[in-house]
């Protein structure tokens, strides 16, 4: 049971914590490398905190290491949502905003609502996570720099440099591919992952190796839509009274590498997977929109990635597995 609450604000170069304790608060701030991590623990140390419960909020890699760093020395670690801290912060009327400050913040939400813990993701799950976030920033690259070569007039050694970008950036991106696959082959739990997921039509292995490093344990989740919550793909209403009534969209709040790696497999499931081929068509003859249709197909091809996981069968176009 930890005895005291740590809140965390992260940012590039350092992090502030601010440490609830036998009734006092207290506040430092450290360097985000492992110096840093050290530091903390032994800050910890010193102020005789055994076992504390930290909370961070998910914004992006820099606290991906701290937070690892504090699991391994034997705390508690909860990774939140940063829609949830900022609810909290206006709950309480907050008028300011600084480094310290939103530690505090982090820290008195973590104590009155006790999120649950976070479990790092395997040693090779992190590899295959870092990989595939640096080949979608290259296809990113690339994408911009072959719209840069089609700009007209563009002076001849400009378009040269652009060329040989382009060229620069598909060696890498070839690369990278080929490091993916080899590393996932290189471990049953992920190859067996990738295989389910690639059984379903839609979902290729460049694909399921994206989903594999992005999703957490499948386990915590009890049902399909638990998931889809997560990545942010549940509907969301707007309705209030009679002068409030907005279409329904997407919630999107999760994991927004998940949506953007869903939204080209869903466009190919529409055609080539009998399921959400039929579904869409259902939606179309009902005069839903095309992106409405796209987001719908986006989480029922989640549901059915959920399926084949959580089951550790392959995709079966006779049992609709996407209604779990």
């Amino acid at each position: 049971m930890p005895d005291a609450i740590l809140g965390i604000d992260i940012a590039k170069a350092n992090f502030h914590a601010v440490l609830l304790h036998d009734g006092g608060e207290h506040s430092r701030s450290f360097p985000n490398n492992a110096k840093g991590f050290t530091q903390v623990v032994h800050w910890l140390h010193n102020r005789k905190v055994r076992h504390v419960h930290a909370c961070l909020e998910s914004t992006g890699a820099y606290g991906d290491a701290l937070a690892i760093a504090l699991h391994e020395a034997g705390h508690v670690v909860s990774i939140v949502n940063p829609a949830r801290v900022k609810g909290f912060a206006q709950s309480e009327l907050a008028r300011n905003k600084t480094d310290a400050l939103d530690a505090g913040v982090i820290a008195r939400f973590c104590k009155a609502l006790v999120p649950p813990s976070w479990t790092p993701p395997s040693p090779e799950i992190r590899a295959l996570q870092a990989l595939t976030r640096r080949l979608s920033s290259l296809i990113d690259a690339r994408a911009q720099e072959l719209t840069r070569a089609e700009t007209p007039g563009m002076v001849g050694p400009v378009a040269a440099s652009i060329r040989a970008h382009i060229e620069h950036l598909n060696g890498q991106i070839h690369a990278l591919q080929t490091q993916i696959s080899d590393h996932i082959d290189q471990h049953p739990s992920l190859r067996e992952q990738r295989d389910l997921l690639a059984s379903i039509p839609g979902l290729g292995d460049k694909t399921s190796a994206r989903i594999i490093g992005e999703l957490p344990d499948i386990r915590q989740f009890a049902r399909a839509k638990q998931l889809s919550a997560f990545i942010g793909l549940s509907p969301r209403q707007l309705q209030s009274g009679t002068s409030i009534h907005a279409k329904t969209r997407l919630s999107k709040r999760g994991n927004a590498r998940l949506r953007k790696a869903l939204y080209f497999p869903a466009i190919v499931a529409m055609r080539f997977n009998p399921i959400l081929r039929r579904f869409a068509e259902r939606l179309r003859a009902a005069g839903k929109s095309k992106m409405l249709v796209i987001g719908a197909v986006m989480r029922k091809l989640i549901h059915l990635a959920y399926g084949v996981l959580k089951s550790r069968r392959p995709f079966n176009p006779n049992i609709d597995t996407a209604r779990a």
